[in-house]
């Protein structure tokens, strides 16, 4: 078993992913040198290292949905699911897995996320650890498998792999980054890396010895880890050179190669003969992996109850909205048979987008189940609008069945090979308006009656765009000649005038093949286009690895500050005997603080869950714990994982959301109101949450600034974010995003938001989680100068090392299931606690230079590895008649504990939020505009799909002439496609944006950071610059190219479509706030985007819409936009020209329309029921389309953009999705 060390970016991730072959290949990586697996080439066995080959990952990344038990149990299927040997028995079965794992307690409590409650960090880290526990695997690549485990639990799972490498020969190789003493001697072998090479990899047993002949001497009381670690840190960068040319000339470096060149002994590959090379590239075949992933996906579906009701809403509004629409229509009006159907597609293609945010939380995963849902809603509304012929009903199915697979596959097809969501939602929905115009340009332009060259092109433009134009007509023509009641009915006998049915007739007036063959011709197409979409994104999949940058290392500067180095003979040739207190030691200049110390003292808390078995009972995680934490001492939150310290911590400071608690939290004796313990207390979280788009350096500023009194200057403030820079090392990475820091910086970056904020009590959860030796220590002594400064500070942590554990002064000990085990001051080198705990019987006495907080946890039981005899002592009842718990009830009676000191004011704030509004509007808006031009995925494709719309539309009506029936038409047809597509894009593209937000605004709005108005602003005004500017891209290059070149309606044009465009984006930015999930905000808009299209006036026409509907007609905002362009470019005629154009038309005279505007030319060719009239009066009579309300229509807009503002402010302010 092989331990693997060095500081963050030396390379030990990088390492143990090539080779587990888990390392993404691209073209700009080279690979050199030689792996093999006993004796054989790493690219012979390609394709089997999955299946011996594991690696745990750093990131913990599982369906929040699933339970403990469920994910592993499916990983366990995945990995083949048979119990055949005694091995499989060990390794493979799921029930050993959790117990080797001490998974027993929430094997089924779901594994939850940032927004859902599910089980604590390290029981995820627990579960990512036991998802690769499963198969045959003979070599166990484990990155960073502690964080978050407590040093009990550690050991224990180390120790089980050890045992599992001894007795199945097994090659084990784990990356730790503080492994305490104990842990460390598990190991065989040790290879310590720093910036990407081998700085040592021997034996264990050897390492001590080998730098000593190098003069470096471990220091007594030092963890040989930490030690080591520290050998790679900058502060020794002079002798990084010497020591690798020390180890490769080293004997320890000669026996490793010797033995790396020993031939491979033949037992050895006769076994990877019989074995590894035996084994197939997946342990299921193709139809079980497909059942295995469909019954995954269906548990993970059923259990997102709210995008389920959502959906269930979804089907039954619009099945009942078409069908009651258009119900009992005349089939004579073709231009409503065919809207019809250009609706059911455009559904198709609208319903897909809310699966994209499921595709990309789950690349892996490529079910959907959108062909049931759509042939669902089909079924419920089409036996009334369509015919009852059987034969033609089941056609029309089975089309819309392989159009939803079609889109289902590309929309899946553009997840795997995208950046992101807001790269894909464009995208795609740029690529669903290609497809659906060609059906939407044959119901808006019969070709009979196109006048401009562009129409050939429209017609071989069609026939390259799928699923619409082929699947249209089919079914069209087979309503038509299987209904004999449709020729029946009508009132003009069609086969005796034209030689055709009145369906034929219609189809070629539109220009539509009739043919029976093209039936076929569209189910073969739609086929085609799923299994080649499906085939690409396997490909994808197989072969393209799109993984978000971690672990990036920051350039590298001479540091010139004064340190003090590791103490060795050529540092300090006169030091003879070394000292304990060499050490690093970090100078920070003292700075001036602005904060009342506040003692806080907790009594009698209780906190109670529903239990998950059932809902009607209840458990309770925290029973009577008290205690109190003092201005100037660091107080710790010790226990098992899973014991409840971050529970009590949430509790304290106000953060949990659900169930309920019981008991008195004080602040300096008073009770603490919400407003006093959330603008005093900073809050570490254990999960590290931030706006991402931010530098470290912005997001230190915004906390400053924001969270400091507003009577503390600028220059303090921007001195205390230097102050944490320095303090935290962060000075040389503080002008990187956040995005793509690694998992340390994170954490750094976590406590450094919270120190500049100034708080009087810091709370800390998990802290060193995620950090190596070097980074806990210099984190820890930076938290004990702020402590030494007069704050409080409670601090849960898991692992410290001997020397961090030294740095608190009272300790908090819980056991399993929230109970008291110990409170009061550590003493000296943890005298107190050591003595209270050796005086109870039956506890062992620490052994000589044993961390005193390993110890502590073995003693109290614990861990995970429960075949050893626990100690049957119940330390909760013996801390209760101890005189620690005297001590305890004596200190919370003091004045100033729990008690209020005389004449000390109770702890108040005059504002509810520490900065001006004015500080909170510009920190905000300025935040949103950094994000925005940080997010070219979102804003820059959105630019180009605008462009790209713009030239599409443009050239399909180059040329035109809009003075017949049909081409006015076709450009009212132009402005619905473009005002609704336009809106439908843009409201999808804002939803991800937004939801992705949440989760920081959650965390800052419980410190009561900043006003939900501010930003509520921010994210109204950052939108505006970016909706001007594609606008406008598209204004200019498709309404010139169109025939409209106007300069003031153009000018006008852009305005009210970038309202439009502005009231979509709110929209969606008002379904993410007050949705809990983003599929069922983009399920939402999905179904307010289907309504909307339906009523927006043009097909139906508003003269046709039912009067029981015409509220929906009323309240629609892209009626009013639609309405406002058509009589802007088609609409304006004066009165007096109009005056004169009816008079003509009265008398039957001719009149030379030159130079009248486009809204008085007499409408050609206009069918009979229709007649001679100016299209502004076309306009009106048909499409309730009016020039003189323009700025109605403009108010009306305004007003709904206004409304649904103020509903985001609600949603913001009154309702919150995260449940802790």
């Amino acid at each position: 078993m092989t331990l693997v060390l060095g500081q963050p970016g030396s390379g030990k991730s990088a390492l143990m992913k090539v080779l587990s072959g888990q390392f993404p290949m691209d073209k700009n990586i080279v690979l050199e040198g030689e792996i093999t697996y006993n004796g054989t080439s790493r690219d012979q066995l390609l394709c089997h290292l999955p299946q011996f080959v594991s690696y745990v990952d750093q990131t913990d990344i599982h369906f929040p949905m699933l339970s403990v038990r469920e994910t592993l149990e499916f990983a366990h299927t995945f990995s083949g699911g048979k119990v055949s040997t005694m091995q499989d028995v060990v390794n493979d079965h799921p029930d050993t897995v959790i117990q080797h794992l001490g998974l027993q307690s929430c094997q089924n409590t779901v594994v939850g996320d940032t927004m859902l409650r599910g089980i604590s960090g390290g029981e995820k880290k627990r579960v990512t650890t036991g998802e690769m526990e499963f198969g045959n695997k003979l070599v166990c690549m484990l990155d960073e498998i502690s964080t978050g485990l407590d040093s009990a639990t550690t050991f224990d799972i180390i120790n089980s792999q050890r045992s599992f490498a001894q007795n199945f020969h097994k090659t084990v190789v784990i990356s730790l980054l503080q492994p305490a003493p104990e842990v460390f001697a598990l190991f065989d072998n040790v290879l310590l890396l720093n910036d990407g090479e081998v700085l040592y990899h021997g034996p264990r047993g050897q390492v001590v010895e080998y730098f000593k002949t190098l003069g470096f001497v471990c220091p007594p009381h030092r963890d040989i880890a930490d030690f080591l670690v520290e050998l790679s840190t900058d502060e020794q960068y002079k002798y990084q050179v010497e020591r690798r040319e020390a180890f490769a000339r080293s004997g320890i470096r000669i026996a490793t190669l010797t033995e790396l060149y020993t031939p491979i002994a033949d037992t050895r590959l006769q076994d990877m003969e019989a074995h590894v090379k035996l084994m197939p590239e997946f342990h299921q075949s193709f139809w079980a992996g497909t059942l295995t992933l469909l019954h995954r996906q269906f548990l993970v579906t059923v259990r997102n109850k709210a995008f389920l009701r959502g959906k269930a809403v979804l089907l039954l509004l619009m099945g009942l909205l078409y069908a009651s629409v258009f119900n009992r229509f005349d089939f004579e009006d073709v231009q409503v048979v065919m809207g019809i159907i250009f609706f059911s597609v455009m559904y198709l293609a609208l319903a897909q987008t809310p699966m994209l945010p499921v595709y990309f939380a789950a690349r892996e995963v490529s079910t959907n189940n959108g062909g049931p849902i759509s042939t669902a809603l089909r079924a419920t509304w089409s036996p009334w609008v369509f015919v009852q012929t059987a034969g033609a009903y089941i056609l029309f199915e089975l089309l819309l069945f392989l159009t939803n697979l079609a889109f289902s596959a590309f929309f899946f097809y553009i997840s795997c090979v995208t950046v992101d969501v807001h790269m894909a939602k464009p995208l795609a929905m740029k690529e669903s308006v290609l497809s659906m115009l060609t059906a939407e340009l044959k119901l808006i332009a019969p070709s009979g009656e196109l006048k401009f060259d562009q129409a050939k092109v429209q017609r071989d433009r069609a026939e390259f765009f799928p699923n619409a134009y082929f699947r249209t007509p089919a079914e069209l023509v087979t309503a038509a000649k299987e209904d004999a009641e449709l020729i029946v009915t009508s009132s003009t006998n069609y086969c005796t005038k034209y030689g055709m049915n009145m369906g034929e007739y219609y189809l070629n007036f539109y220009d539509i093949q009739t043919e029976r063959s093209w039936i076929l011709y569209g189910v073969l197409f739609n086929l085609v286009t799923y299994f080649l979409f499906m085939f690409l994104a396997y490909r994808a999949l197989e072969y393209k690895r799109i993984e978000t940058p971690m672990n990036l290392v920051a350039p590298k500067k001479k540091l010139t500050m004064d340190y003090v180095e590791l103490a060795t003979p050529k540092a300090v040739e006169d030091c003879k005997i070394l000292s304990a207190k060499s050490e690093i030691a970090v100078t920070v200049p003292n700075r001036e603080k602005n904060f009342v110390p506040v003692t806080v003292a907790f009594q009698d808390l209780w906190y109670t869950v529903p239990n998950p078995r059932n809902k009607k009972e209840s458990v309770d995680l925290l029973k009577g714990v008290s205690g109190f934490a003092l201005p100037g001492k660091m107080t710790a939150l010790m226990g098992a994982t899973g014991a409840g310290k971050t529970t009590l911590m949430d509790v304290i400071a106000g953060r949990k959301t659900g169930s309920k608690f019981r008991g008195k939290i004080l602040l300096n004796g008073f009770p603490a109101t919400d407003l006093a313990i959330r603008r005093c207390t900073g809050y570490c979280e254990q999960l590290d949450i931030h706006a991402d788009s931010a530098t470290i350096r912005e997001a230190l500023t915004f906390s400053a600034f924001l969270r400091q009194g507003s009577d503390v200057s600028s220059d303090m403030k921007y001195d205390s974010v230097t102050e944490c820079l320095e303090l935290l090392e962060l000075d040389s990475i503080a002008d990187r995003c956040i995005r793509g820091c690694s998992v340390e910086q994170l954490k750094r970056l976590t406590i450094g938001v919270e120190l500049a904020a100034q708080p009087s009590v810091i709370f800390l959860d998990e802290p060193t989680s995620g950090l190596d030796a070097r980074a806990t220590k210099v984190i820890m002594n930076s938290v004990r100068k702020v402590a030494n400064s007069g704050r409080t500070i409670l601090c849960t942590i898991h692992q410290p090392s001997t020397e961090v554990f030294m740095l608190f002064d009272s300790l908090l000990l819980l056991k399993k299931g929230g109970e008291t085990v110990f409170f009061g001051n550590i003493g000296d080198r943890c005298c107190n606690l050591i003595d209270y705990l050796e005086n109870i019987p039956g506890v062992p006495t620490i052994s000589a230079d044993y961390n005193p907080a390993t110890w502590m946890l073995e003693v109290i039981g614990a861990g995970v590895d429960h075949t050893v005899d626990v100690n049957p002592v119940d330390f909760a009842e013996a801390f209760t008649i101890s005189s620690h718990k005297i001590a305890l009830e004596q200190n919370l009676s003091r004045e100033g504990v729990a008690i209020p000191v005389p004449g000390q004011e109770e702890l108040s704030f005059a504002n509810k939020y520490a900065a001006s509004n004015l500080t909170q509007a510009y920190m905000i808006t300025m935040r949103f505009f950094h994000m925005y031009w940080r997010l070219p995925t979102y804003n820059w494709t959105r630019i180009v799909v605008y462009t790209a719309m713009g030239f599409l539309f443009g050239l399909v009506f180059v040329g035109a002439d809009y003075n017949s029936y049909q081409q006015v038409n076709s450009g009212l047809g132009m402005l619905f496609c473009t005002t609704a597509f336009l809106g439908i894009v843009s409201l999808n593209s804002a939803v991800p944006v937004t939801s992705e937000g949440r989760a920081s605004f959650y965390r800052e709005r419980a410190s009561h950071t900043y006003n939900s108005f501010w930003y509520f602003f921010g994210f109204t005004v950052a939108e505006i610059p970016y909706v001007l500017v594609s606008s406008l891209f598209f204004t200019i290059i498709c309404l010139p190219l169109a025939g409209f070149t106007d300069i003031i309606d153009l000018a006008f044009y852009w305005l009210n479509l970038t309202l439009h465009v502005l009231c979509q984006i709110y929209l969606g930015q008002l379904l993410s706030f007050a949705m809990p999930s983003v599929e069922v905000a983009a399920l939402l808009g999905v179904l307010f985007n289907s309504i909307f299209v339906l009523f927006m006036g043009f097909n139906p026409p508003a003269s046709a819409i039912p009067q029981g509907y015409k509220w929906l007609f009323v309240i629609t905002p892209q009626r009013y936009s639609f309405m406002l362009f058509s009589a802007l470019l088609f609409g304006y005629c004066p009165d007096d020209d109009y005056v004169k154009v009816i008079q003509s038309l009265e008398i039957g005279t001719s009149l030379d329309m030159t130079g009248f505007p486009r809204g008085c030319h007499i409408l050609q060719k206009a069918p009979q029921a229709v007649g001679r009239i100016p299209i502004r009066a076309y306009l009106d009579s048909v499409f309730d389309i009016r020039h003189n309300d323009i700025h109605h229509y403009m108010f009306i807009n305004i007003m709904m953009t206004l409304v649904l503002r103020f509903l985001a402010i609600l949603a913001l302010r009154f309702i919150n999705h995260q449940k802790k």
